[in-house]
């Protein structure tokens, strides 16, 4: 028997990785990209709440130029003629010094 196993270690060593040791290599190696596709997805989520987060606050930021605009409107177009009048009295008045 010991000649069998002198003779055949090779065969023998090859058929134990044949059915030992690729089916436990590729049980850790679809654990570990398991893992990895997991680690992904928590990534690509935290980077979507931070894009969401930034688009609701541009939108916000929008809103609040857009409704200043529609304040500056009303005020050239309700007061048009007496903005231009109190803009030319500036320029006629001296200018104070700072002190």
């Amino acid at each position: 028997m010991t000649d069998f196993f002198a003779t055949n270690g090779f065969t023998i060593f090859m058929l134990a990785l044949v059915v030992v040791g690729i089916p436990a290599a590729l049980g850790i190696g679809s654990e570990m990209l398991k893992t990895w596709t997991q680690h992904r997805e928590k990534m690509a989520e935290a980077l979507n709440a931070q894009a969401a987060e930034k688009a609701a606050q541009y939108a916000a930021q929008t809103e609040r130029l857009e409704q200043r605009m529609r304040v500056m409107e009303r005020i050239v177009t309700d007061r048009g003629l007496d903005v231009a009048e109190e803009i030319e009295k500036l320029r006629d008045t001296p200018s104070q010094p700072l002190n």
